[in-house]
């Protein structure tokens, strides 16, 4: 089995790593921001960052060319994804709800018409989405929603609320869960429509949520009745929640994240080297088992190759890491991912890897 990139892939590392050194604003500091909690300089400069991708055609490296995209490779997909997790690539809504949710969930279950609507506008950063799933009463248990679309000639009219919408207040566009169908079984009386223009639609106000570190990046939206075209619904109607779950299975592949948490963990290293003595002595086997995991999880998404010229799909997984309490970095320390956990090796071999990262 060959774990390693080729050298094509390695050859697009490098140019994709020095586009972004030399584009991202950051000097090579990885960007920590929440999507929609920047300032609206750093806003402005994350969708000149997604117009530069556009031109260069990276902006959606995994669909295909016929649809905006670049038609790249897995192994090229997973360059794309290390490089901009790692180096803190800066997004409005464009890449990751629209490119990474909505655009593929369209591509599958989506007309002509809505494809030729839509996917060049997310290709070319003028959409910005947002998610209108959960909802005061219907988090976990989603398919409860009570938000209601009732069809009135070729409109549908939405009555209810939305929250914890993300970048709410940045976006231009919604995708939405809403129920068609109060008598059917939960799950098959929900549709699924796109809102455009949700900052000029008349009846629909996004509100904010300040978290306790005074960032806004959640929303509520409140709907009174909003009218959408039912030209806008994906699918059919009552079906929607198939097509929701479609999107969701996007959305839970985010591959950047293991990128991303190698990043966080060099720096909580940094702050144990930089540390006493005791403090590494403390911290150190509990980091190196982040360290293993987050390694795992990243071969648990590689395309591994048993042979040149055979291919496995990647498992698109994650992991949920645990808190790390070093102290002195409390931004660093939600270690965030999806599913697996690793089991915890040995005292030798933690200590082993403690050594590799925590010693002066």
């Amino acid at each position: 089995m060959e774990l390693r990139f080729g050298e094509k892939e390695e050859k697009l590392r490098l140019e994709v790593r020095s586009f972004l050194l030399e584009n991202n604003g950051r000097g090579g500091e990885a960007s920590g921001a929440e999507l929609g909690s920047r300032s609206d300089d750093e806003f402005e400069f994350a969708k000149g960052f997604n117009q530069k991708l556009a031109q260069r055609g990276w902006i959606a490296p995994a669909w295909p060319k016929e649809y905006g995209g670049l038609g790249a490779s897995i192994y090229e997909q997973m360059v794309f994804n290390e490089e901009f997790g790692y180096w803190g690539a800066p997004d409005t809504g464009t890449r990751g709800f629209g490119v990474g949710m909505i655009g593929p969930t369209l591509i599958i279950h989506g007309n002509e018409e809505q494809k030729k609507n839509y996917l060049p506008k997310i290709t070319s950063g003028e959409h910005i989405w947002c998610q209108g799933y959960s909802e005061p009463g219907a988090g976990s248990d989603l398919a409860s929603l009570q938000t209601r679309a009732t069809r009135d000639g070729d409109d549908f009219i939405i009555n209810g609320q939305k929250i914890w919408t993300s970048g709410g207040h940045r976006s231009n566009q919604m995708f939405c869960l809403v129920r068609t169908d109060p008598e059917a079984p939960k799950h098959r009386g929900i549709s699924f429509l796109l809102i455009d223009d949700i900052k000029n639609t008349p009846g629909l106000t996004v509100r904010p949520l300040i978290n306790m570190a005074n960032r806004h990046h959640f929303n509520e939206v409140f709907f009174e009745d909003v009218r959408v075209p039912a030209r806008n619904l994906i699918g059919e109607e009552n079906r929607g929640w198939y097509v929701g779950m479609t999107l969701l299975d996007f959305e839970r592949s985010g591959i950047g994240t293991t990128a991303s948490q190698k990043r966080t963990l060099e720096e909580l290293a940094r702050d144990l080297r930089e540390g006493s003595k005791d403090r590494r002595e403390q911290y150190r086997t509990r980091l190196a088992d982040h360290v293993v995991s987050n390694n795992v999880g990243r071969f648990l998404r590689l395309p591994h190759r048993l042979h040149p010229g055979q291919r496995h799909g990647a498992e698109l997984r994650s992991l949920r890491g645990q808190d790390l309490p070093v102290g002195t970095r409390p931004e660093n320390l939600q270690l965030r991912s999806q599913h697996a956990r690793l089991e915890r090796t040995d005292d030798a071999g933690r200590a082993a890897c403690s050594d590799a990262w925590c010693s002066p």
